[in-house]
């Protein structure tokens, strides 16, 4: 057994700072379930907090989105929010969701919430700010759902969440500290959010100028011919395999209907490849294969013929959608004879090979910009680990 680092002690939520406390939040607040209403109470009235409106948010700052639901002054009373409450989502259907909080960042006069929703008030005990990281922490998030119940969706109730214990700064100061500098990096995060999205839609507007040759790329002109795909490729299903054949441990992936579904131990192609779902919940999605691969017989391999570039008609058929060509029976289906009668305008080979290398730098770039942002979010979990137990000490 190691030993107590000097200045530490040993809680049911951890090694935390000999001055912290490890405290149950029936000792610093109140708990309240959420109001109930009958169908036709809804569309008018007083502003009405969902789980909708809680759910992947870390605050409310404003009402004025909110629906309404009708309420009387008595209710309005008894459910009330106001600055500093945080809402714990009461029920989800799964166990991710449950328990995840929003803090109310303003009083809302007359304002009712969810009964799907549990609202709790603390006695001052915690900063505002601290209350948008604390109930995050790992070790919370797991003892959460670990308390909770399991029917229909998973649940979580007041008296499980009265026992539940976080370790609490002895001081405002240390609670502010903590927040500003996990709310830096979720300052950081956003940005980069905002980056991503903006990156996106910037592709997504030069794959249709791009795919439609409303804009060219600078040394290329001349008009595009419209061909029928059965003109720039082939396309055939897959082979038969069964589950036996899978073997998550073996060399070569092996794709079906909805992608990626294991490996195999031998392969059909080899080399750059587009691929259809051709059954299956993601019917029609298009992915990109290079290297040895085995294609179930869910999944239509497709061939460029001389003078089509694979990269770029593979940008091509994802943006046909071709999920709306697909067939009903008991589970949609796409006909290959169907596909291939379909057109597209086409420019000579060297023009797509241009076309193709412009997307995969946007591409290269968006994956470069997601990698960043999922290392900053793995660098906050770290941050909160440390901070919300005390093991870094910021003042």
């Amino acid at each position: 057994m190691s030993a107590i680092p000097v200045g530490y002690k040993q809680t049911e939520v951890g090694l935390i700072p000999e001055d912290w406390d490890a405290v149950p939040l029936s000792r610093i607040g109140q708990f309240k379930n959420g109001i109930n209403k009958g169908s036709e109470a809804f569309g008018h009235g007083s502003p009405f907090v969902n789980l909708m409106d809680v759910f992947g948010v870390s605050s409310i700052k404003s009402g004025d989105a909110l629906g309404l639901v009708k309420t009387s002054e008595a209710e309005q009373k008894t459910y009330n929010l106001k600055h500093g409450d945080v809402i714990f989502i009461r029920s989800s259907v799964k166990p991710s969701g449950v328990g995840l909080t929003a803090v109310v960042e303003v009083d809302l006069p007359r304002t009712v919430y969810s009964g799907f929703l549990i609202r709790f008030r603390d006695n001052d005990a915690l900063d505002i700010g601290f209350k948008r990281h604390c109930f995050y922490s790992e070790k919370f998030r797991s003892k959460l759902i670990g308390a909770s119940s399991v029917s229909a969706n998973t649940n979580i109730n007041q008296d499980n969440l009265r026992k539940l214990l976080i370790a609490l700064p002895p001081n405002a100061t240390e609670q502010r500290a903590i927040a500003a500098a996990l709310s830096d990096v979720d300052a950081l995060l956003a940005k980069l959010d905002q980056f991503i999205a903006k990156k996106r839609d910037l592709k997504q507007a030069a794959m249709q100028q791009l795919l439609t040759g409303q804009t060219r790329l600078p040394g290329f002109s001349g008009a595009w011919e419209v061909k029928r795909l059965g003109e720039i490729c082939t396309m055939k299903s897959g082979e038969g395999i069964t589950s036996a054949n899978i073997d998550d441990h073996s060399k070569f992936p092996c794709y079906g209907g909805n992608g990626l579904r294991g490996y195999t131990a031998r392969y059909t192609h080899d080399g750059p490849y587009a691929l259809i779902g051709r059954q299956g919940a993601l019917c029609g999605n298009v992915v990109s294969v290079d290297g040895r691969f085995f294609a179930s017989e869910h999944a239509v391999v497709v061939t460029p013929l001389k003078g089509t570039n694979i990269q770029w008609l593979a940008v091509v058929l994802a943006r046909m959608n071709l999920n709306q060509y697909s067939e009903s029976s008991a589970q949609p289906g796409l006909s290959v004879s169907k596909l291939l009668v379909m057109s597209w305008a086409v420019p000579p080979l060297p023009e797509q090979t241009a076309i193709a290398t412009v997307l995969s730098d946007m591409d290269a770039e968006l994956a470069a910009l997601e990698a960043r942002r999922d290392k900053t979010r793995a660098l906050k979990q770290g941050m909160m680990q440390e901070l919300l137990t005390g093991k870094i000490r910021l003042v």
